[in-house]
């Protein structure tokens, strides 16, 4: 999937329409200082229009970043386990060790109730 980018007009357009400030928190912004993002992201299917564009800051634009990557690698993995993609990393699951076998015999036992009544106590 090839991302789109918004073209320079559409994002000096969304700059206009933001007045210099931040669409979320309502900083007030330098020249140079926002950043254009999509509202609905582009892995998603967020097309770079005027409607799914706003001019952030750049905190408000790194919050928004990070909660876009995580829902999208989230939706990522859950596509590739549904469709077999993802494999775990063991394809079987290994047999169970048996318990080591004893080699030698136990030494006779000399302990409990029978114990006592033999050694009349």
């Amino acid at each position: 999937m090839v991302r789109k980018e918004f073209s320079r007009k559409l994002k000096n357009a969304i700059r206009d329409r933001a007045n210099g400030k931040c669409e979320k928190c309502k900083a007030v912004l330098k020249q140079g200082e926002g950043e254009v993002d999509h509202i609905l992201p582009a892995a998603y299917g967020g097309e770079p229009t005027m409607a799914n564009g706003q001019f952030l800051c750049h905190v408000c634009h790194n919050e928004k970043t990070k909660k876009d990557v995580l829902s999208i690698r989230k939706a990522d993995r859950a596509k590739d386990k549904a469709t077999g993609t993802l494999t775990s990393k063991t394809p079987m699951p290994k047999r169970p060790k048996e318990p080591k076998r004893l080699t030698k015999t136990l030494p006779p036992r000399r302990g409990g109730i029978a114990a006592q009544y033999v050694r009349g106590e």
